[in-house]
């Protein structure tokens, strides 16, 4: 019953909190978007009133009359414009001719044009250009580079350019005539004038909390020339030469945009508003900041929310007392529901019985009710169980027949696959036998006839035949090659011809022979080839036949992969299910090309072969040594991945009425 005070409450927190924070940080970058804004006018507005204040000076009597004398006296000229800068505020007046204006780029760009009086702009001098306005000017410009916390770090330097405030006047004779130029301007390096009358323009007291700091800077590209930040260091009343940091730098400087958001300035986070400063070019050559201290703020949101948090707990508290007095009544009879309700979830028989209420109240009656529901809950169960275990009974004998029914019909399908495979097998082999037999009686003949022939005409030749022994060394070498395929394809065929005997014998020494016997043929590609013999059973094979075996799945392995690798070898015991050794499993690892998916069907197919030199015999006769075995031969390939043969042997010798092992193809798909 207190659960929806509680989120009322938690709820109005939480909103008000969030409004507080929301609305009063938005009227805060809101405020300082404002200063930046007015301190950009007051900026346009001193210029246009150091060209007014120039101006009386290009209007005064006593130049125009000094102009207009026969006899020009500069130095009285001179000693005018030095006294109306005094008076006018001004670092620097001076009066240029036109081919002195010329000569100094800068000054030409604020050259007027046609139809204006005057022109002004910010500039930036060099230190030869300040001397040349005044010694004191290119002093006072001077001021050492400071790094800051949040600004990239710096080994020291001096800043010696200048950022000038300037003007460029026509002077006219009383007949009309330019006869001159007033050059006038203020430098704003360390002018602390302009900067502090904008701060109190901005942050006139009463217009931020108590304790808060409102602050302008003048930035040089990314030097502080002119602020009212306090500095931090001793013997420093203001943060000039310090470095702005590099987030802000980036985003104004680098790429002339406005920053409204809070930064850290010098030594502390401030609500902060940066803009690009341009001088008469539209170059950007520094910026102009207004902000003030954001933890004055901080503090009096932290205040705002303990005081609101205070009066909601106050409140919270009354109003909870006041529920739990007005439900007292009503929970303890509702207690008693529920404690009865646990019971019967425990499995505890249990009943309300009476709570000590008028009988006509809604919970008195919800009481008897809630028993006689309990009492009928409670007959339904027991008649629920006794069907519950019949039927239970009913599905046991059902889905065990059933399981043994699908089991029959999957040893059946199995038993139809194998013998399926095994006539098709058998077919090819007696077709092909009949058809081996004819071919090597049709060729062993000639083939002998060959030898004899080429070792008489060697023997004719004598001498002679060093000129054609290549070829006839060539001759004898694919006679050869075409007894050994004979040879091959009559022991695939008529496997009972070439039956050699079997013995029990463990398989490890037979892996480390053959790695012996492989190694000249696989030396040149860099292949290694590495063993783990790990199986301790004994099996029943023909050592030389299963060395036959093994090399060509290792030969076959070092022609699928690169110029080098490693082909695997690995031998263990094979487990039933019991746990009792079965048998040994051989492995034979590559990492080379893989076999395409539509392609491994047929590996094991005669004369099938991808190499242009192969006879495609060699997995035919090994599948047939194994299926003598009594074992299987599994292939596991992933295309650009690598193979993997597994060789399956049983450790007890087949009887002639055993059934041909299938050939398992995983990894049809990758």
């Amino acid at each position: 019953m207190l659960l929806p005070v509680l989120l009322t409450l938690a709820s109005l927190v939480f909103i008000t909190i969030y409004w507080n924070v929301s609305y009063t940080g938005s009227q805060l970058f809101m405020k300082v978007r404002a200063d930046l804004g007015v301190a950009q006018g007051v900026i346009l507005e001193q210029l246009h009133d150091q060209e007014q204040v120039i101006s009386q000076v290009q209007s005064a009597w006593q130049l125009k009359s000094l102009l207009s004398a026969q006899d020009s006296h500069n130095v009285a000229i001179n000693r005018l414009l030095e006294k109306s800068r005094e008076d006018l505020g001004l670092d620097f007046l001076r009066m240029l001719t036109l081919e002195q204006v010329m000569r100094e780029p800068r000054l030409a760009k604020l050259m007027p044009v046609e139809g204006e009086r005057a022109r002004s702009g910010i500039q930036v001098l060099g230190k030869p250009e300040l001397a040349d306005l005044g010694p004191v000017l290119a002093r006072r410009a001077e001021m050492p580079i400071l790094s800051t916390p949040m600004s990239a770090t710096t080994t020291g330097g001096m800043e010696s350019r200048g950022m000038v405030m300037r003007s460029l006047l026509k002077v006219k004779a009383t007949s009309g005539e330019v006869v001159g130029y007033l050059d006038g301007g203020v430098l704003l390096n360390r002018n602390q004038t302009l900067v502090d009358s904008i701060r109190d323009l901005l942050y006139a007291p009463g217009t931020l909390p108590q304790g808060a700091l409102g602050t302008v800077t003048l930035f040089l590209d990314s030097v502080r020339i002119s602020t009212n930040v306090p500095g931090s260091r001793e013997g420093e009343q203001r943060a000039i030469g310090s470095l702005v940091s590099d987030q802000v730098r980036m985003k104004v400087l680098d790429k002339g945009q406005v920053w409204i958001d809070r930064a850290f300035v010098y030594d502390d986070w401030y609500i902060s508003a940066y803009a690009p400063l341009y001088d008469v070019d539209g170059k950007r050559i520094g910026m102009l900041y207004t902000g003030f201290t954001e933890a004055p703020f901080i503090h009096n949101y932290l205040l705002n929310i303990l005081e609101l948090g205070s009066i909601l707990m106050v409140v919270l508290s009354l109003s909870g007392l006041a529920v739990y007095k007005g439900a007292t009544g009503l929970l303890q009879p509702l207690e008693r529901i529920h404690a009865v309700v646990r019971a019967m979830q425990e499995g505890k028989e249990r009943r309300i019985g009476n709570l000590g209420l008028d009988p006509d109240n809604e919970l008195s009656q919800l009481g008897r009710q809630f028993d006689r529901m309990l009492d009928l809950l409670q007959q339904r169960n027991r008649e629920i169980k006794a069907a519950a275990e019949q039927l239970e009974f009913k599905v046991e004998e059902r889905t065990r027949s059933l399981k043994m029914r699908t089991r029959e019909l999957k040893e059946n399908l199995k038993l139809l696959e194998e013998t399926r495979a095994q006539m098709v097998t058998n077919e090819k082999l007696v077709a092909l036998g009949e058809l081996t037999a004819g071919i090597a009686h049709e060729i062993n003949n000639p083939t002998a006839v060959i030898l004899g022939n080429m070792e008489l005409m060697k023997f004719e030749l004598g001498d002679r035949a060093e000129a054609v022994e290549e070829e006839i060394e060539l001759v004898l070498q694919q006679v050869q090659r075409i007894k050994a395929i004979i040879q091959s394809l009559l022991q695939y065929a008529r496997p009972g011809d070439f039956d050699a005997p079997l013995e029990r014998q463990p398989i490890n020494p037979i892996v480390e022979e053959m790695r012996v016997l492989v190694r000249h043929s696989i030396e040149k590609r860099a292949i290694d080839v590495a063993l783990d013999p790990q199986a301790s059973a004994e099996v029943v094979v023909n050592r030389q036949q299963l060395l036959q075996v093994l090399i060509n799945l290792v030969i076959n392995a070092s022609h699928a992969m690169e110029e080098r690798g490693q082909i695997r070898v690995s031998t263990r015991d094979w487990l039933d299910d019991q746990g009792q050794v079965k048998g040994v499993k051989m492995a034979v690892s590559d990492d080379g090309c893989g076999i395409d998916p539509e392609l491994l069907p047929r590996i094991f197919d005669p004369f099938f072969t991808t190499r242009k030199t192969g006879t495609g015999l060699g997995l035919a006769l090994s599948y047939g040594i194994i299926r003598r075995f009594g074992g299987q031969i599994e292939v596991d390939s992933t295309p650009g991945v690598g193979t993997t043969f597994t060789i399956s042997l049983p450790k007890e010798a087949p009887s002639e009425e055993a059934e041909t092992q299938s050939i398992s193809l995983r990894g049809l798909h990758g």
